[in-house]
């Protein structure tokens, strides 16, 4: 009798801890126009630049590049904290590139972009968290592109103090900074960070200019209960949030935060639906909705709704 041979880690190979879910047939990434979609790689590329499209894995990179629109992620690929949901690489960061301002500045130029998200990883390793670095790409950029809006979605600046006021004293048109999940959850999900000091920094990035749009975002799908969700659009609007996204968690690996489920369109409309009711002046909640995703088409939508409101 010929005997079975046994793979080396059968648990490996038969029963991974947190299994990724297929993907239903509504979340689907499209590629609209090849062309611009290979120039978009090519600025990047070129000027040496990071992408949290890339770096995140982002499902929208397809159509987003096609229309020009990339998210550049400033201070490196690496970042300092290890969030459970995160595809981006955690570790001990490189030195500050001296010429990063330049180079995003130029990127937006080529590029022609009427709106530029710049986000960044944590960088816990520095003493202001690298608000000051953030600050100066934000005004290279807009004396490059006088015409270009500009929209910030930033680490939390945890324990750095007033070191977050520095970027906000830059001519932003938006200030983003997620609120990534419910309470509950922190601890699994974004075990560095701290739930009511992100809602902190929101508040008082609004109190520093009340000019500008502060912006949020949950994901759905790691585990937590509708009321809870509820709770977290309350608590962004006591800290006046203006703009809140909601998306569907998509789990990078088995390694990562388990995907307990995906949630259907009709739910997300229903989300919608009650984020509204609670005086967001915009909500955007899909399957697919990013911090970034459409966020040029939307920041036109939170210009004509301030105005509609006054």
């Amino acid at each position: 009798m010929t005997q079975k041979i046994r793979p080396r880690h059968p648990e490996k190979v038969n029963n991974p801890i947190n299994p990724i879910k297929k993907k239903p047939d509504w979340i689907r990434s499209k590629l609209t126009n090849s062309k611009e979609f290979f120039l978009t790689k090519t600025v990047v590329n070129k000027s040496n630049l990071v992408t949290v499209c890339q770096e995140a894995n982002c499902p929208n990179i397809t159509e987003c590049w096609s229309k020009r629109h990339a998210t550049f992620m400033i201070m490196g690929d690496t970042c300092t904290r290890a969030c459970s949901f995160c595809d981006v690489k955690t570790g001990k960061p490189e030195k500050l590139d001296p010429f990063e301002d330049i180079k995003i500045a130029n990127a937006v130029n080529k590029l022609n972009l009427r709106h530029v998200v710049i986000t960044s990883v944590d960088r816990d390793d520095l003493s202001d968290g690298g608000s000051n670095h953030f600050k100066k790409v934000v005004e290279t950029t807009r004396k490059k592109n006088p015409n270009t809006t500009i929209e910030v979605l930033t680490p939390d600046f945890l324990r750095k103090g007033d070191a977050y006021k520095e970027l906000l004293k830059a001519d932003l048109d938006v200030f983003n900074h997620n609120i990534e999940t419910v309470p509950r959850l922190y601890l699994k999900v974004r075990p560095g960070a701290r739930y009511f000091a992100s809602l902190d920094l929101l508040k008082n990035a609004k109190k520093n200019n009340s000019k500008v749009f502060t912006k949020s975002g949950i994901m759905v799908g790691l585990g937590e209960e509708q009321d809870e969700i509820i709770q977290v659009m309350d608590d962004l609007r006591s800290a006046d949030v203006d703009f809140i996204t909601i998306g569907q968690y998509l789990q990078p690996s088995v390694k990562h935060h388990p995907l307990e489920r995906y949630y259907h369109p009709d739910e997300f409309k229903e989300l919608e639906l009650i984020a509204k009711s609670k005086g967001f002046l915009l909500v955007s909640s899909s399957p697919l909705t990013r911090s970034s995703y459409h966020a040029d088409e939307d920041f036109a939508k939170l210009q004509q709704n301030r105005l509609n409101n006054h």
